[in-house]
């Protein structure tokens, strides 16, 4: 064998090509660094100043008027431009400034990093950044780096969080909050920026209020992927439209998704059971459906408002009201889903692609209620008993027993009624390993710890249990097409015409034939063609006959996702890049011009930038009291889905569209890949533009 006269490995490795090959720099991270976000208008003048607005009004809560004296009395405020040589002084003064993410990462956070660098390093270059480690441990324990240019530059335009780190410490007790503020008084910080979600902002307004004294600003910046910080004042008009991050998100899943779209209908075998993060709101539900018009998307707000008319009506006949027919239940739910997949299958669909929310099961009324039951039953059971309830019934079967006895006394005493029949029956539907779920114990403050729950099994048990029911009842049937009967029957020497009326119910009419109901095996199958005298006693049932019958029997197969980590740690799309950074620029604008307790956001993000304006909320009026782990404390509001907007109703409108349980190609839509450019990319969350159709033409 001659020998090889190839250059040694470790050569070919040392090249330029193979560097660059190997390397982590790539053409695209390149691109993306490089990118400079345009600005809103008034950042391009030589400085700005704050305008009070007050046309927004607020409902004051009566408990932060108590605990947020000091900044309960902002007003929106409007960042916009000036050129007052007399403002210079206060505008450029050099500044230290520190800033924190808070809670999950989410695209677009080294954005408001850069925005508030770029400002602050322009109007001084003597001013010094900080960027806290870990989140408000970084705070607390007095972690901290200076940020410099060469480290903002490797970030600009990139996802997650990963300059600074995060974490979800909360700074909500008196020792937290002592510690931090001896951190921004040793960093000699005029102020700090708290990046995060509804409990960080809530953060950020105490970390205003106890650091008033000490002349520190603190501002708060709106981040979360789930899209529920929308701020509106008390007339509903819109303030904050959309948390950063939200959009990004939504396009990654949306991504995805549609690849699971385009597979379904390429392998024409599987369901795709898409659960996207989302636990309180399903506002990326929503955005997802919209981007990729999934076969099923359910939103948990609306299940939450369903009404059994059926059952009202029963209970009207007898002069009762049955409160159980509000709110969709577990049952009604898989069904649901079970008829999507069958007329889909009907028309030889056997496949397709279904999102829910995170936290669908936290929108299904009895699963609230038994969540309610189960915890006064385990705290009463525990008040009255030397031994815990977890450690008299170890044993699934040992707690279901104890529930049994329970409905047991609702039938022989009529005023139990915390554990009754019905309430039995339903908790039989559930699946064994969620009912054990349901029966775990509960946390240190008494709650279920929902996020235990694979949400998508519990649904997906449910719908097989049914859809076997409905295979063995005929119901459930894949359809075939006409002219393949035809063909196959012709390959076999037989009459399509003559087998055609044993074996399908609408053979008259059909595009794709439905094997009769009362044909559900091969012994069925025989019995009918003999019955049709399609067939000689003692013969077996033709090759064609099979072939056909055994493509009608459908064969459910799942495959599950979860779409979460992977969208809030993508690259912001073009909309996020653009969004952030000028965040970061109205930070700065806020701090130059003295606001402590405000929320940095822009308004009229549905529009083109030359529309934005960047303005300053105040976080104190947002806030109210709300039941958190078992008790009252001052939180920002989150916002739902609102069923009577747009972006909802289109997705109803187009339900059955979308469902495509028709002949024919699908209505899948594909959003596309995520680049850097408003002509390619998305430019704006579909939810946000279509909501404003509504407002617009309200104005008009």
């Amino acid at each position: 064998m001659p020998e090889s006269t190839s250059p040694p490995i470790e050569n070919v490795l040392e090249t330029s090509e193979a560097r660059r090959a190997t390397g982590n720099v790539t053409s695209a991270l390149i691109e993306r660094t490089g990118f400079e976000p345009p600005k809103c208008k008034v950042f391009h003048a030589p400085y700005t100043t704050l305008e009070t607005d007050d046309t927004y009004t607020f409902r004051i809560d009566r408990e932060a008027k108590t605990k947020l004296s000091g900044i309960i009395g902002n007003r929106v405020q409007r960042v916009v431009e000036t050129d007052n040589p007399a403002h210079r002084e206060s505008y450029e003064k050099p500044r230290k400034i520190g800033i924190v993410f808070s809670g999950g990462p989410a695209p677009g956070g080294h954005n408001v990093i850069a925005g508030l660098f770029d400002a602050a390093k322009k109007a001084n270059p003597d001013s010094t950044i900080y960027g806290f480690l870990m989140g408000p441990d970084g705070i607390i324990e007095n972690e901290a780096i200076e940020l410099t240019r060469d480290t903002v530059d490797r970030y600009r335009n990139i996802g997650g969080f990963s300059m600074i780190k995060t974490g979800r410490t909360k700074i909500d007790t008196p020792q937290k909050m002592t510690l931090s503020r001896q951190t921004c008084r040793h960093l000699g910080l005029n102020a700090l920026v708290v990046v995060g979600g509804d409990d960080s902002n809530t953060n950020a307004a105490f970390l205003a209020q106890e650091m008033l004294a000490d002349g520190i600003q603190v501002i708060g910046v709106p981040k979360t992927i789930d899209g529920d910080i929308q701020v509106r004042d008390d007339a509903g008009n819109v303030l904050c439209a959309m948390s950063f991050g939200f959009h990004s998100a939504a396009r990654a899943f949306a991504g995805a998704i549609s690849n699971l779209c385009t597979d379904g209908s390429s392998d024409v075998k599987y369901w795709h059971i898409c659960k996207v993060m989302g636990r309180v709101a399903s506002h990326l539900a929503l955005e997802v459906a919209l981007q990729t018009h999934a076969n099923m998307t359910f939103i948990g707000e609306e299940l939450a408002d369903y009404v059994d008319t059926a059952r009202l009506e029963r209970a009207e006949k007898t002069g009762t009201i049955d409160y159980t027919a509000y709110g969709m239940t577990l049952r009604n739910l898989s069904r649901v889903i079970c008829e999507g997949i069958v007329r889909r299958a009907a028309v030889g669909k056997n496949y397709g692609v279904m999102v829910i929310p995170e936290g669908i099961l936290e929108f299904i009324n009895e699963i609230q209620i038994f969540i309610v039951k189960l915890n006064t039953i385990i705290a009463e059971y525990n008040a009255t008993h030397d031994v815990s309830f977890h450690q008299d019934f170890p044993l699934l079967a040992d707690k279901l027993e104890y529930l049994r006895r329970l409905a047991q006394r609702s039938r022989d005493e009529s005023a139990f009624t915390v554990w009754n029949t019905r309430d039995e029956d339903l908790f039989n539907d559930i699946p064994d390993f969620f009912q054990e779920g349901l029966l775990m114990e509960r946390d240190s403050h008494g709650n279920f710890p929902f996020s235990q729950v694979e949400t998508e099994k519990v649904l997906m048990d449910l719908v097989k249990d049914y859809l076997k029911i409905l295979q063995e009842q005929g119901h459930y049937r894949i359809g075939i097409r006409r002219d393949y009967f035809i063909k196959t029957l012709r390959a076999g020497g037989m009459d399509p015409e003559t087998y055609g009326h044993v074996l399908f119910s609408n053979w008259e009419d059909g595009e794709y034939l439905l094997m009769k109901a009362d044909i559900i095996s091969l012994k069925t199958l025989k019995q009918a063609l003999l019955k049709e005298d399609a067939m000689e006693e003692g013969r077996e049932i033709p090759p064609p006959i099979q072939k056909i019958y055994k493509k009608s029997v459908p064969d459910f197969k799942i495959q599950t996702h979860f779409y979460g980590y992977d969208g809030r740690g993508s690259d912001p799309t073009y909309f996020d890049c653009l969004y952030t950074y000028n965040l970061g620029l109205t930070v700065f604008s806020l701090i130059a011009n003295g606001a402590t307790g405000q929320m940095a956001a822009i308004k009229n993000l549905e529009h083109a930038l030359s529309d934005w304006e960047p303005i300053g909320i105040p976080i104190a009026p947002l806030m109210h009291l709300e039941e958190r782990k078992g008790k009252l404390a001052l939180v920002i509001e989150r916002s739902i889905v609102d069923l009577e907007a747009v972006a909802f109703q289109a997705v109803k409108a187009n339900r059955e569209s979308w469902l495509a349980a028709f002949p024919g190609e699908d209505n899948y839509r594909h959003p596309g890949p995520v680049r850097l450019s408003s002509e390619i990319d998305e430019s704006r969350p579909l939810t946000l533009l279509l909501n404003a159709l509504s407002r617009r033409s309200m104005d008009v």
